[in-house]
C-alpha cells in the first residue's frame, strides 16, 4: 500500500484562499489561528504519516477480538492513542478553558481529514470524544462539565453516542431503552447496537451518551431523554470507581473499518446501569444532535480523506505500472500507464473532485466558527442558516462522491486492485459505510428537502444560490451559471410540488442533493480558477501550483458540472416514475406463466 501523504498546499490553499483564515483569524479567540496553521498542519501531517499510516494495513488485516465483554484493538492501536492524546489533538478546537488549544473548527477539520486518510480505522474513535465533549459543554451541569470534559480532552476517557437499537435504526421514535429514576441519578435499562468503539482498551473509562426513555414520557421523539452512563462510575474525588452495568455482548464482523469495534452493549443485566439525565428531559434527540451534526460534518470529511488516500495510490500506481504502447506513438515499448488517455480521464475526475469537496467542507467549517464567534448576530446567523443547509450535502455529496473515487481507484489499478495486498481495496472497502451511517444519504436528501429548504421557504437556499452567481465569473463562470440555472429550476420545482404532492417532492431528493454537491463544489472551483487566473497574470512564483488548479477547475466544469441538467431533469421529469409500481409489480417478471 502507499504510504499516505496529506496533501498540504492544497490544504493551504484552501484555508487562506477560500475558506478565510485571516477573517477567522479575526474572530475572538481565534487571533492566533492564521500564525499557527502552517506548524500545526505540518506537525499533523508528520503524525499522520509516521504513527497512524505504519498501522493502518496492519490493523485492518488484524481486526479487533472480542472476549467475554472485552475488546482488544489491534497491535499498536493502544500505543498510538496514548501519543494522539498526549500530543494534544483532542482538544484542538475545545474551549482552553476546559483545557483545549481554542482553534478554530476550519483548522481542526483538516487535522481531521489527515487522521481519517492516515487511518480511519483509529480516528473514529478520538472524533467521538469532540461530539461527547461539545454536547455535555452546551447542555451539561456545571458539575458535569467538570468532572467529564478535561478527562475527554485529555484522551484518558473516551465518548460515545449510543442512540440505535436492533427495532429502531434511523427511526428513532421507536426506541425502547428505559430510565427510571432511582434518587439523583437514574437506572437504564436497554440494548444498543452499532456502537463505534464502545468498548475497548485504548482508555480507562467511556463516557456513553445514551438516548432512554423516561416512565412517563409521552411517545415518539418527543418522550427521548439523554443520560451520561459511564463504563466504569465515578467517585466523589472523580477517580474511577466500580464496573458499572453496560457490557458488550459482541463486536460486529464488517465489510470494512475492521480496526474499529463496532459493539453490541447491553445496558442494566443485573439491575439496570446507573445514570445520569444532562440537559432537560424529554429533550434527548434534540441534545443528540449537537453530536450529530457534528458527526455528519465529520463523516463527510472522512469520505473526503478516504478518497484521497485512494487517489493518491491510483496515482502513484499510474506513475509506476508500465504497461501497453503509446496508442498515438509507432514504438512497440510499453509505457507508464499514466499516459494512456483514459487512466488520465479517471485521475482527473478523482483529483478534482476531491478539490471541489475539500472546498466546499472547509468553506463550511468556516461558517461554523463565523456562526460561534462574529461579532454581528445577523453575521452570526446567516452562517448558522448556510451551516445548516450545507451539513447534508456536506455528509451526503462528499461520501456518494467518495465510493465513486474509490471505485475509480480501483480501476486504475485494474486486476491487481482487487487482490487485498495492494491495499486499494481497503480504501473501497472502508468508504462504503461513509454513506450509511451518522444518517444514510436519503435520510440527508430528506434532511435537505424537508427542514433545511422547507423551514424558510427555500429563502437560505435562494441566498446561497445568488451569492453563487455573483461568483459565476472568470474562466468556468459559463458552466457555473448554467449548472446555477438547473439548481434554482429545481429547487422552485420542489417547493411548488411540495405543497400538493410531498411523496413526488421527495422521490428524487438525493439526485437533488448531490445537484446541490456538484454545484456548490462548481462554485468553490470557479472561485479557486479565478485566484489562479489572478496569480498565473501576476507572475506568482508558484505559477506551476496555480497552472495545475485551473486546469483542474476547467475539467471540473466539462466533465462534472455538465451534470447538473441531467440532474435537474431526473428529479423534475423522473419523480412520478419512481413510485409507479405496486408492491406486488415487482415480483411479476418471477412467476411463471400460468396461460
Amino acid at each position: 500500500m502507499a504510504p499516505y501523504q496529506a496533501p498540504l498546499r492544497d490544504m493551504q490553499f484552501v484555508l487562506r484562499e477560500l475558506a478565510g483564515l485571516d477573517e477567522i483569524s479575526k474572530l475572538p479567540g481565534f487571533e492566533e489561528a492564521a500564525g499557527v496553521a502552517d506548524p500545526v498542519l505540518e506537525e499533523a501531517a508528520s503524525f499522520a504519516s509516521g504513527v497512524l499510516d505504519p498501522i493502518n494495513q496492519s490493523g485492518d488485516k488484524e481486526g479487533c477480538t472480542w472476549r467475554d465483554g472485552a475488546v482488544t484493538t489491534p497491535k499498536g492501536f493502544k500505543e498510538a492513542y496514548a501519543q494522539f492524546a498526549r500530543a494534544g489533538w483532542i482538544g484542538l478546537a475545545v474551549p482552553p478553558e476546559h483545557g483545549g488549544q481554542g482553534l478554530p473548527a476550519l483548522l481542526s477539520g483538516a487535522t481531521l481529514e489527515m487522521w481519517n486518510g492516515a487511518n480511519v480505522g483509529f480516528a473514529n474513535g478520538p472524533l467521538l470524544n469532540q461530539g461527547a465533549i461539545e454536547a455535555i459543554e452546551l447542555i451539561g451541569s456545571d458539575e458535569q462539565k467538570k468532572l467529564y470534559i478535561p478527562k475527554l480532552v485529555s484522551g484518558e476517557w473516551t465518548g460515545t453516542m449510543c442512540l440505535t437499537e436492533p427495532q429502531a435504526g434511523s427511526d428513532l421514535a421507536q426506541v425502547r431503552t428505559k430510565a427510571v429514576p432511582d434518587g439523583d441519578r437514574y437506572r437504564i435499562t436497554g440494548q444498543k447496537i452499532f456502537i463505534t468503539f464502545g468498548e475497548h482498551d485504548m482508555a480507562a473509562n467511556i463516557i456513553h451518551l445514551v438516548l432512554a426513555r423516561l416512565p412517563d414520557a409521552p411517545q415518539g421523539t418527543k418522550g427521548i431523554s439523554m443520560f451520561i452512563v459511564p463504563k466504569f462510575l465515578i467517585g466523589p474525588d472523580g477517580e474511577i470507581g466500580e464496573r458499572n452495568d453496560v457490557h458488550c455482548a459482541g463486536i460486529e464482523h464488517k465489510l470494512g473499518l475492521n480496526a474499529n469495534p463496532t459493539c453490541t452493549l447491553n445496558y442494566g443485566e443485573q439491575g439496570g446501569a446507573i445514570g445520569f439525565l444532562i440537559g432537560k428531559p424529554n429533550e434527548g434527540l434534540k441534545n443528540m444532535f449537537i453530536m450529530m451534526n457534528a458527526a455528519r460534518f465529520s463523516v463527510g470529511v472522512q469520505g473526503l480523506a478516504i478518497a484521497d488516500r485512494a487517489y493518491q495510490s491510483a496515482l502513484r500506481y499510474a506513475k509506476e505500472r508500465v504497461q501497453s504502447r503509446d496508442i498515438a506513438s509507432r514504438s512497440p515499448e510499453p509505457r507508464p500507464i499514466i499516459e494512456h488517455p483514459d487512466v488520465r480521464r479517471m485521475l482527473m475526475t478523482m483529483k478534482a473532485q476531491l478539490e471541489a469537496m475539500r472546498a466546499l467542507a472547509y468553506v463550511t467549517a468556516a461558517s461554523l466558527d463565523l456562526s460561534a464567534k462574529h461579532p454581528d448576530a445577523k453575521v452570526r446567523q446567516a452562517n448558522r442558516a448556510f451551516l445548516e443547509l450545507m451539513i447534508p450535502v456536506v455528509k451526503g455529496w462528499c461520501t456518494e462522491t467518495a465510493v465513486e473515487i474509490c471505485s475509480t481507484a480501483v480501476q486504475v489499478f485494474g486486476g491487481i486492485g482487487y487482490v487485498e495486498e495492494t491495499g486499494i481495496a481497503q480504501q473501497y472497502r472502508d468508504v462504503r459505510i461513509t454513506t450509511i451511517y451518522e444518517g444514510t444519504t436519503g435520510i440527508q436528501a430528506l434532511d435537505l428537502v424537508g427542514r433545511k429548504i422547507a423551514q424558510d421557504m427555500g429563502a437560505t437556499a435562494k441566498t446561497v444560490i445568488s451569492q453563487m452567481r455573483k461568483d459565476a465569473g472568470g474562466p468556468i463562470g459559463p458552466q457555473l451559471a448554467q449548472a446555477l440555472a438547473s439548481l434554482s429550476e429545481t429547487s422552485d420545482w420542489i417547493g411548488m410540488t411540495a405543497m400538493g404532492d410531498l411523496r413526488a417532492a421527495v422521490a428524487c431528493s438525493v439526485p437533488y442533493l448531490k445537484l446541490w454537491g456538484i454545484t456548490a463544489g462548481g462554485w468553490q472551483m470557479a472561485r479557486a480558477a479565478a485566484i489562479a487566473e489572478q496569480k498565473i497574470a501576476a507572475g506568482d512564483p508558484e505559477a506551476e501550483f496555480y497552472k495545475a488548479k485551473l486546469a483542474t477547475a476547467t475539467f471540473y466544469a466539462e466533465h462534472i458540472l455538465g451534470q447538473s441538467a441531467s440532474l435537474a431533469r431526473e428529479v423534475i421529469d423522473g419523480s412520478a416514475g419512481v413510485m409507479a409500481l405496486s408492491q406486488a409489480q415487482f415480483d411479476l417478471d418471477r412467476r411463471a406463466s400460468v396461460a
